[in-house]
């Protein structure tokens, strides 16, 4: 027990000495460090100290430190209002400034106006002395008064504008030269250069035609000029302006103004080269990609190349859809990399956009695939004579979105390519050539008429019609036996459907004219009421003019 209580105080005391051991080294490191840091303190503010510069009419004449109460700025601009307003104050001689210690602090006065103090804070950043640095202010204040005064003075205003007007003359005689030297140059070009510039290509394939290289010869030449004037305006402005003493601040901030922004266009046009490269690149294997695409559907709409199961008029809307498609792959390689792609402010522009196209885009989209898809259900083409609802006409052409049909009365009707694939399209053009498209018209005859007369008559009308196929011949339906009269119609066959509206009148005049010859009367519109005879015809009429009894032998003439 005694041993084991041993060991424990030795621990503690052990304890008790290692905690003082660490506290006297805590505290003789704690001064240094405190030294260290108030020397850094010491240092840094007089580097770090943001100052201002004294400007009078756009010179500058010296820079001042300030204060937290009074920033640099502030106080510089306060300092350059006094000196301003004793140079406006004629009775004070420049040479009456003065030097005066005022409650510990130099100050150059005025007379009784104090223009500035100079404080020991001043000379410590300037590394001199108060006084040697208020002698220094005080000589630089004594200069702008003077000058301030002289630039102002009638004699110094008036050849300030006559060196104004021999500048502007020179600048007016100097974009003269400019110009004409620029129309001397375009000429000796169009002489000697126009003819030697070639199309460039590989083979038969032209990368560049000799007129676009031709033009940008040209406007090489333009960019030139342009750049000459701009920089003879951007002198002439900042003479003129540095002439006179109230802008000449303006003079001085010119280059700032023009310059800077391209500047800072430039330094970003530097840090964006990669991927402007990348996109110049992306650009021009795209558009020469897309050309080589419009070569082959070209060759394709034109027989040159030639796919089973494609027909030629295909190629045209494939090629857009190619064309889109090729497009679309290039926007989406190329959007990472242009510059600002991934600013919050690109994102939300094309996010709006993107609602925008979606909602007032979804009817054009509608019509756009309704578009292709009658153009590859081979519905129509152009040339053709539909009808569509209540439209009749042939068609003049076929858009992405709509399809025009001009009808008989020259009338040009825009139809949506949705409303066409909704609704039932009728094609008089389809088998017109290779079959012939048939005309009907029908007639109502009494049944007192005998109906192989009729068939003869209505055959004659036809065969009386130009313009009309024999082949397939013309026949006759018998379609209804009415209450009052038997229909007929008669079938005739055409191959040009635009002819339709002539050929029906043709036809329609000639069955008149044939059922008056024959004394038949055309019972179309019906009657209501009966005659005192049957209405029947007797076995002797059924052969009546110009019908022809059928030969010996066939069913017909053994019934007669």
């Amino acid at each position: 027990m005694c041993t084991t209580r041993n060991s424990e105080a030795m621990t503690a005391r052990s304890s008790k000495l290692v905690a003082y051991v660490l506290l006297v080294a805590l505290a003789a490191l704690v001064p240094g460090v405190a030294a260290q840091e108030a020397d850094e303190a010491s240092e840094l503010p007089e580097a770090e100290i943001a100052t201002a510069p004294v400007e009078v009419d756009g010179r500058a004449l010296f820079s001042l430190r300030g204060v937290s109460a009074l920033p640099a700025e502030k106080r510089a601009a306060s300092i350059a209002g006094r000196i301003r307003a004793v140079g406006e104050d004629a009775s004070f001689d420049p040479e009456a400034l003065e030097l005066a210690d005022q409650e510990g602090l130099l100050s150059i006065m005025a007379g009784d106006l104090r223009v500035m103090a100079v404080t020991e804070a001043d000379a410590r950043l300037e590394g001199v002395a108060a006084q040697e640095l208020a002698q220094v202010y005080r000589t630089r204040i004594r200069e702008a008064l003077v000058d301030y005064r002289r630039e102002r003075a009638s004699e110094a205003l008036l050849r300030t504008s006559a060196t104004v007007l021999g500048v502007t003359a020179a600048l007016a005689l100097a974009l003269l030269l400019v110009s004409w030297a620029r129309r001397r140059l375009q000429r000796l070009l169009d002489r000697r250069l126009q003819d030697r510039v070639k199309t460039v290509g590989i083979s038969s394939f032209e990368l560049v035609r000799g007129e676009r290289l031709w033009g940008v010869v040209k406007w090489l030449v333009g960019a030139v000029r342009t750049v000459t004037m701009l920089v003879l305006l951007y002198l002439y402005l900042t003479f003129v302006l540095g002439a006179y003493p109230w802008t000449r601040w303006m003079s001085a901030r010119l280059g700032e103004w023009v310059v800077g922004p391209l500047l800072v266009m430039g330094r970003s046009a530097l840090a964006e080269i990669p991927d402007l490269i990348f996109l110049a690149i992306l650009f021009v294997v795209v558009r020469y990609v897309l050309r080589v695409v419009k070569l082959f559907f070209e060759a394709v709409a034109a027989g040159t190349v030639v796919f089973p199961n494609f027909d030629p008029e295909w190629s045209v809307p494939t090629y857009k859809i190619a064309r889109l498609a090729v497009i679309g792959f290039g926007l989406v390689v190329a959007y990472p990399y242009v510059p600002g792609s991934g600013s919050a402010a690109f994102k939300g522009i094309s996010l709006f956009a993107g609602v925008v196209f979606s909602l007032g885009s979804s009817s054009a989209i509608a019509n756009t695939i309704a578009g292709y898809s009658l153009t590859y259900r081979r519905a129509f083409k152009v040339g053709d004579r539909i009808r569509v609802g209540s439209t009749l006409g042939d068609v003049t052409g076929i858009r992405l979105q709509v399809t025009h049909v001009r009808t008989p009365k020259n009338e040009d009707v825009v139809i949506p390519n949705s409303e066409i694939l909704r609704q039932e399209v009728v094609n008089y053009s389809t088998l017109a050539a290779s079959r012939g498209l048939l005309l009907h018209t029908t007639v109502g005859i009494g049944y007192e008429t005998p109906w192989r007369q009729v068939e003869a008559m209505l055959l004659l009308a036809a065969e009386r019609t130009p313009g009309l196929l024999q082949d397939p011949p013309p026949f006759v339906l018998h379609t209804a036996l009415g209450d009052f009269c038997v229909t007929y119609e008669l079938n005739v066959a055409c191959s040009t459907p635009q002819a339709m509206a002539r050929l029906y009148t043709d036809l329609h005049r000639n069955i008149l004219d044939v059922f008056n010859e024959y004394g038949v009367q055309i019972m179309t519109p019906a009657y209501e009421g009966d005659t005192a005879q049957p209405k029947v015809v007797p076995r002797e009429q059924w052969f009546l003019e110009p019908a022809a009894p059928p030969p010996v032998g066939t069913g017909d003439a053994m019934k007669v």
